[in-house]
């Protein structure tokens, strides 16, 4: 795809004044630290993920502080982050890189891949963020802000395309360093300027050339997108469930279990499926607890 010569310039330049202060971006950032906020902000808001990854980072600065530690406390750590089993599957990526990769987060995206809890975006974004390596990183952000300034569409499709990846791969600069930071910096553009709702063009780097703003923003048209809800849902009841077993070192009464959730059937099915995602143990006498 030809774009402006001062494309990548002009994000970088944007970036380099605008960017957040988070502490996943330090100079001083281990790949473990930048895994681990990979992981906690997946369909998470910074704001909610920067205590918990900093109790985090200080009760285990590597993978294998947490290996050592049992998966129940990773649970417990992970407090009201929401979608729990991401702390699981922290722990036993944290059990496989020392074990197997003898204490390093892997450089190579397709060793990273392997990795319990890690996908396509994971994997990229931890060789790109970390080992400063060129990788398409697509999010959520980056798939809004390629998708308005490029293809004309205001919101991206449920799930990512060829044509995105390949816009992407078109776009993304040809020297390592500054495609990882291109990266970034796109990144950054759609979590600050280039928000889902009521996005603030006048302040966005790419105004001048992108098709949807010059296009008049036409409305989202493509499939029906889900609206997420929570009151009421099982999602809530298994929060309420786990948080409970959060807070109390011992085993839990199921009778405890009852007191937080009236409806039975629902907090039986909920309680079902947190036994089967190995979130909760059975014990004797009718008790529950986190995993050790």
């Amino acid at each position: 795809m030809d774009i402006p010569d001062d494309t990548h310039d002009r994000v970088l330049h944007w970036y380099a004044e605008h960017a957040r202060d988070l502490p996943w971006r330090a100079d001083v950032a281990t790949p473990w630290g930048i895994l681990v906020s990979e992981l906690m902000l997946q369909q998470t808001p910074v704001a909610r993920v920067l205590p918990v990854w900093s109790a985090w980072m200080e009760q285990w600065p590597g993978p294998a502080d947490l290996a050592g530690a049992p998966a129940g406390d990773a649970v417990r750590a992970w407090g009201r982050l929401g979608y729990p089993r991401r702390a699981l599957r922290l722990h036993a990526a944290a059990v496989v890189i020392t074990e197997q990769h003898r204490g390093r987060v892997p450089d190579d995206a397709a060793e990273l891949r392997l990795l319990p809890g890690v996908g396509d975006y994971t994997a990229a974004a931890v060789a790109s963020f970390a080992y400063r390596q060129r990788h398409v990183v697509l999010d959520t952000n980056v798939r809004r802000v390629l998708g308005r300034a490029f293809a004309g569409q205001e919101l991206p499709a449920p799930s990512v395309t060829r044509a995105e990846r390949d816009l992407a791969t078109s776009l993304l600069p040809d020297e390592p360093e500054t495609a990882a930071a291109w990266a970034v910096g796109v990144m950054e553009l759609g979590a600050l300027v280039c928000v889902a709702t009521d996005p603030k063009c006048p302040r966005c780097p790419l105004e001048h050339l992108c098709r949807w703003h010059h296009g008049g923003r036409p409305a989202y048209a493509g499939p029906l997108r889900k609206v997420q809800t929570y009151a009421g849902t099982d999602r809530q009841c298994r929060g309420r469930l786990l948080g409970v077993l959060r807070d109390d070192p011992d085993p839990v009464h199921v009778s405890r279990l009852e007191a937080v959730w009236a409806d039975a059937v629902q907090r039986e099915r909920c309680l079902s499926g947190l036994l089967d995602d190995g979130l909760v143990v059975a014990g004797a006498g009718a008790t529950y607890r986190l995993p050790d």
